[in-house]
């Protein structure tokens, strides 16, 4: 009998070491309608930082919707703008920007992709381009800053048709120019992309029931796949949602959008040797606990997780994630459904975790005091983490020549054999480096107080 009381006890310790995050207000509008299919009011969330204030950016069967959470004991409408496509037959919205451009489209009906200018909040937001030849509908899209890319997900539009994944040009950000579509990753033929994260021109991308890539868009009009993971190639696989990747790159958290389906971490340190490191739930005592959507800050993975609202990882150990905060946004029954905690936005500068429930509106929780996320009141872009530097190289063990990313033009690279030698210091130009003439070896590529390793063939 002292087995089963010894697992009790663990069991006791175990939960009591996972923290009930602290709410601290709420906006939800009960004049909008529901959605047909999922009875869903709310989808999206996402979160500017603009003239010293902060503000939540939620998606609506209306349209979207700016709240203003600088006091956020008192959430507050500041301005609403109405989507093309409106009403029961709307799902689901997404939201990007960069700088103070926001970008936003809608997956159901004869929609459009809309940009607004967003830096006259609190009093005005000016939509400045609303229309369907590029975008009529998309799944999700996400803006890569450091090139200027817009990624598209799952698309249509009335001039370029549809697509698994498409990707825009914005570097003049009102007047997006479409680059190409894309369906075939590497050994994948995509019916579609669900979602995508991309860094330093590196995507990786969800690509529902036909698996997992990784590849390189330097050069946006002919990416190179850079890896592939099938659905037979990966524990508990299903229907590939989306992910995020880990401040210093070495790790990919994704989710399967599947009943009963854990979260996995993926080791990225070595692209030629992408696996599974470790799988992982919320612990739920229903069997059908579902995850939605995972995005990292600082040592912590938040997850949405749908009838269990927001779960949040202590990430800090990479290969074994540990259950560390939680809110439960949702009362309803798991249903084998869709419903509860869509989305969660974690990089304000204050801190505080924004959530949106698909039936209960936004909540703002407090923010976890060991996550102390930079911020200067200006504009935050896509991630406070998106624009740190984290070196990759491939192949790796390379004959020729290397191709190294994750750092930017122009920064000085040094080249150091295993006996500390400096063997080559150039400035990266971002074309590949020429290792032809380097003995067989391993050798350190250093830079910006930062290196990785690589092995010459």
């Amino acid at each position: 009998m002292r087995y089963p009381i010894l697992i009790f006890l663990f069991l006791s310790i175990q939960m009591s070491a996972q923290e009930e995050m602290t709410l601290l207000g709420r906006w939800v509008d009960t004049n909008l309608v529901a959605s047909r299919a999922h009875d869903n009011v709310y989808n999206e969330i996402w979160g500017l930082a603009i003239n010293d204030r902060e503000f939540a950016v939620i998606g609506t069967t209306y349209g979207t919707h700016f709240i203003d959470v600088t006091d956020p004991l008192s959430p507050k409408e500041a301005v609403r703008v109405p989507g093309k496509a409106q009403g029961t037959s709307v799902v689901h919205r997404d939201y990007h920007n960069i700088g103070r451009y926001l970008y936003a489209v809608c997956d159901e009906g004869p929609s459009t992709l809309q940009i607004m200018d967003i830096g006259g909040l609190p009093d005005t937001v000016r939509l400045l381009y609303d229309s369907d030849e590029l975008i009529q509908r998309s799944h999700n899209i996400f803006i890569d800053t450091s090139s200027s890319l817009l990624f598209s997900c799952a698309t249509n539009g009335t001039q370029i048709g549809s697509a698994a994944l498409s990707v825009f040009d914005i570097k003049d950000p009102v007047d997006p120019k479409h680059i190409e579509n894309f369906r075939d990753f590497g050994d994948i033929r995509a019916g579609h992309v669900h979602d995508i994260y991309v860094r330093s021109d590196t995507g990786y991308l969800n690509c529902g029931y036909d698996g997992f890539a990784i590849a390189d868009f330097s050069n946006p009009d002919t990416p190179v796949t850079i890896t592939t993971l099938k659905p037979n190639e990966y524990p508990e696989s299903g229907y590939n949602h989306s992910g995020w990747l880990s401040d210093d790159g070495t790790h990919y958290y994704m989710a399967d959008e599947n009943h009963g389906h854990a979260l996995k971490a993926l080791s990225t340190a070595n692209y030629n040797d992408v696996f599974t490191e470790t799988t992982f739930d919320a612990n739920s005592p229903d069997s059908n606990s579902i995850a939605h959507n995972p995005l990292v800050a600082c040592d912590y993975l938040f997850v949405a997780y749908y009838y269990d609202g927001l779960q949040v990882f202590d990430i800090s150990d990479p290969s074994s994630p540990k259950r560390a905060f939680f809110y439960p946004t949702s009362q309803i029954s798991n249903d084998r459904r869709y419903k509860g905690a869509w989305g969660v936005y974690p990089f304000l500068p204050s801190g505080n975790i924004l959530v949106s429930d698909m039936q209960q509106g936004l909540y703002v929780l407090e923010a976890i005091d060991e996550c102390d996320l930079p911020g200067d009141g200006k504009i935050v872009t896509n991630s406070i983490l998106e624009n740190k530097q984290h070196l990759k190289a491939f192949p790796n063990p390379a004959d020729q020549m290397l191709i190294v990313k994750g750092i930017k033009k122009g920064s000085l690279l040094e080249i150091f054999n295993m006996e500390g030698i400096l063997v080559e210091q150039l400035k990266y130009s971002g074309d590949p480096i020429q290792v032809t003439s380097y003995p067989t070896g391993s050798y350190i590529i250093r830079t910006a107080g930062t290196s990785l390793r690589f092995i010459k063939n």
